[in-house]
């Protein structure tokens, strides 16, 4: 048992997906610093915390992140990480494509690697916890042809997430929950998501997914021929003269697909192991409201900077976020006040979700400084 521990564990590499926008976080997330290189808790900033996960699997030579051009001195400055470790996209192509280029290069550093597949914008807490259920990931993982998700407990019917529908229990697995995956759920509507969490046999996609990259190889060969062949072209590239020419070919003809779309939902090999921590995808502020600390009147108050001051009156279940400046509330309730240098948001928490709309309207007046 110590041996194979070993020997699992001296092929484990993190790969971490870095990129996306954040736009419901707007005027916070910007393009040039989204949500995961932003201080919102008053805290680390989320890709601090990922990578924080990462080196408690990890050495630093064995944690690769894919990212796009404009975030990778982010990702060094904040991460301090080889730059031979990071893989900037020509383009953006979605997950999928993100996927198939990281476990390209790893695979070619090392053809035995078991990939650990991280996002830099999640929340996820305890640490121990989540060792553990990402260790036993890559246990199930390991010299089996699967492809093994982490998944969470739902509890209540979000209608924002994917879930993933469990079926019997593995029963090589013992001593540890493990299940068969029956299939994957797109975001359903407020009744099928009543109905799966009623039922108790599914489970949020978190989209943490463990593999060997020869399982992962073989199951794009079967069900997703288009990855397989973009990833072979960049791991034969990977190192040499013309990978550039080659890599910017790939992302051109590649579809913009997500990898739950491209092969988690066509898989039949699929694996399960129920999360034992909390996690979010902190997608919009009253998320971010959720999960953090208030205080006796139930306002959540954050100050990033130093000088400035705020004063409550009668004012309850509030989200404030500020810097520099002096803010004041008076007779408000249930609202998201982000103070930033040069823009102010106010709206109500339950709208948190249409602060993309302002985004698009800044995009469709050409107000490029502010996003």
């Amino acid at each position: 048992m110590e041996a194979k521990k070993r020997e699992y564990s001296d092929h484990l590499f993190v790969l971490i997906i870095c990129g996306g926008g954040g736009t419901r976080l707007w005027p916070r997330s910007r393009k040039k610093t989204p949500k995961q290189f932003i201080n919102l808790l008053g805290e680390k900033t989320l890709f601090e915390q990922t990578i924080e996960r990462a080196r408690n699997l990890v050495p630093d030579e064995r944690i690769f992140v894919v990212t796009n051009m404009d975030y990778v001195d982010e990702i060094i400055a904040q991460g301090k990480l080889s730059l031979k470790n990071i893989f900037a996209e020509p383009q953006a192509r979605n997950t999928a494509l993100a996927m198939v280029a990281g476990a390209a290069i790893i695979d070619k550093v090392d053809p035995q690697a078991l990939i650990i597949n991280m996002w830099s914008d999640h929340l996820i807490s305890p640490l121990e916890e989540f060792t553990a259920n990402a260790l036993l990931a890559a246990r199930v993982a390991f010299g089996r042809d699967l492809l093994v998700t982490v998944g969470l407990k739902p509890t209540f019917p979000h209608t924002g997430l994917g879930y993933i529908h469990a079926g019997e229990k593995l029963t090589e697995f013992k001593n540890d929950e493990v299940f068969k995956v029956k299939e994957f759920k797109e975001k359903p509507d407020l009744i099928q998501a009543k109905e799966f969490v009623k039922s108790g046999d599914y489970y949020w996609n978190t989209g943490m997914f463990t593999w060997s990259s020869q399982a992962f190889i073989k199951s794009c060969e079967r069900k997703a021929p288009k990855l397989a062949e973009a990833l072979k072209k960049i791991r034969s590239a990977w190192g040499q003269g013309d990978e550039k020419k080659i890599i910017d070919e790939v992302y051109a003809q590649a579809e913009d697909i997500s990898i739950d779309f491209a092969l988690a939902e066509k898989a039949d090999n699929l694996a399960l192991v129920p999360a034992s921590f909390s996690w979010s995808d902190v997608g919009s502020w009253q998320v971010i409201y959720d999960v953090g600390q208030k205080d006796k009147n139930g306002n959540m108050i954050i100050q990033l900077g130093g000088k400035g001051e705020i004063y409550n009156v009668d004012s309850k279940q509030n989200l404030v976020q500020f810097s520099d400046r002096l803010i004041a509330l008076v007779g408000v309730e249930n609202l998201v006040v982000i103070d930033t240098p040069d823009a102010l948001l106010v709206c109500q928490k339950d709208k948190a979700q249409d602060v993309k709309k302002i985004v698009e309207i800044l995009k469709e007046k050409g107000k490029k400084e502010y996003l």
